[in-house]
């Protein structure tokens, strides 16, 4: 399991998932910068990521939706905000409807990953998620925030040592 740490912080009011893999920074930077990778990640093996947009500049849109065992379809998007290749990514996170706009009252939060050079070929991966509110961060958190990342991160290794990715 790459997830080597994952920490709340309610007065910081933040959610951080630490993993690592061994390959470079390049090349995990690869399953946020290229939709088709970030599809077999973005949501826990249950509920798996189609990505509808994927514009991964400053100003663009991630506009995606995940589906559930059900059948059930829970839209999401990111707004982002900057983009530093291989190191850097940060974008506003938020819930949608079905149309893809997002929903007004649902919480949103600031997402930095970074990815950190460790060693000859490895990365350390920070996903950090800044919360506006107490209360927005309990409410993500009471959704399985943190099961939910741990296990879409979790499929990352797998991605790593497939050589047709």
């Amino acid at each position: 399991m790459p997830v080597t740490d994952v920490r709340t912080d309610s007065e910081a009011l933040t959610l951080t998932l630490t993993a690592r893999f061994d390959v470079p920074p390049d090349r995990v930077w690869q399953v946020w910068a290229d939709p088709r990778q970030l599809e077999r990640w973005w949501g826990p093996p249950s509920y798996p990521a189609t990505v509808l947009e994927h514009h991964l500049a400053p100003g663009g849109l991630v506009d995606y939706f995940m589906t559930g065992p059900q059948g059930d379809k829970h839209r999401g998007w990111w707004r982002v905000l900057v983009v530093e290749f291989p190191h850097l990514l940060e974008f506003e996170d938020g819930f949608a409807d079905e149309s893809g706009r997002p929903v007004p009252d649902a919480p949103t939060m600031k997402v930095r990953v970074r990815l950190t050079e460790d060693g000859e070929a490895a990365t350390v991966m920070t996903i950090e998620n800044t919360f506006g509110s107490t209360d927005a961060m309990a409410e993500v958190l009471a959704m399985g925030a943190v099961e939910g990342m741990t296990a879409a991160v979790g499929q990352l290794d797998a991605m790593f040592v497939d050589t047709g990715v």
